[in-house]
């Protein structure tokens, strides 16, 4: 790609959408069901970033129920997840630089664990889903995140070349270093991780500060 514009790939859930309440609500129905207590939200937080397989792997453990109930679960959960976008809110800004980035050129993508349904459903919420050339969920390929695949993919759905990969986690910094793709960590997020002990070649806490570090690694006036 020539002069401004590139390839950013963005994670989902703690970067563009602080979502947890909402995961938080459907997981706890789902534990309802089970005679379960609820989750708080910091703990359904610190859950999030393997997707929802994991995310029940997860609950199951912390509440110490039988593992035989993952799949049952897990199909609950995925029904609810669906409809889960009433809770979920833009983290600030995100509208505005999504617009900025489109309007230099960039070609923008979703690489995200989150099954590939709600993150269409939660995008298209939002009025989003037109900005996006790719969206690749958590199920759409046979591996998910931290497996390099889904991000090299979605890059090359793109139209590859110069990329960079905006996430939140421990797992989007993974993804990002296994794939040879520079990271920016977005400070807001879901990570437990301090930012210094996660590779990345940027870190912002503002979706306004993004645009001109995007044109600062690509060495043009911002």
């Amino acid at each position: 790609m020539e002069g401004r514009a590139m390839i950013i790939v963005f994670d989902l859930d703690g970067t563009l959408i602080d979502s947890a309440p909402d995961i938080c609500a459907a997981g706890n129905t789902v534990l309802a069901a089970e005679g379960a207590t609820p989750m708080s939200l910091a703990e359904a937080t610190g859950f999030i970033g393997g997707g929802a397989p994991l995310l029940i792997e997860r609950m199951i453990a912390a509440r110490g129920l039988e593992t035989e109930r993952h799949d049952a679960m897990l199909s609950r959960f995925l029904e609810l997840y669906d409809d889960a976008v009433h809770l979920t809110q833009l983290f600030p800004g995100v509208e505005a630089c999504l617009e900025k980035l489109a309007w230099d050129g960039h070609a923008l993508g979703i690489c995200t664990n989150k099954p590939e349904s709600p993150a269409r459903a939660v995008l298209d919420h939002f009025g989003l889903l037109p900005r996006f050339g790719t969206i690749l969920g958590g199920d759409t390929l046979k591996v998910k995140k931290p497996d390099p695949v889904p991000l090299t993919t979605c890059i090359a759905a793109l139209g590859g070349g110069r990329a960079l990969y905006v996430g939140d986690s421990e797992v989007d910094a993974e993804t990002a270093e296994r794939a040879g793709v520079p990271f920016a960590l977005f400070t807001r997020g879901y990570r437990n991780t301090p930012v210094d002990a996660l590779p990345h070649a940027h870190a912002f806490d503002d979706f306004a500060d993004l645009p001109g570090v995007i044109a600062t690694y690509r060495g043009v006036p911002s």
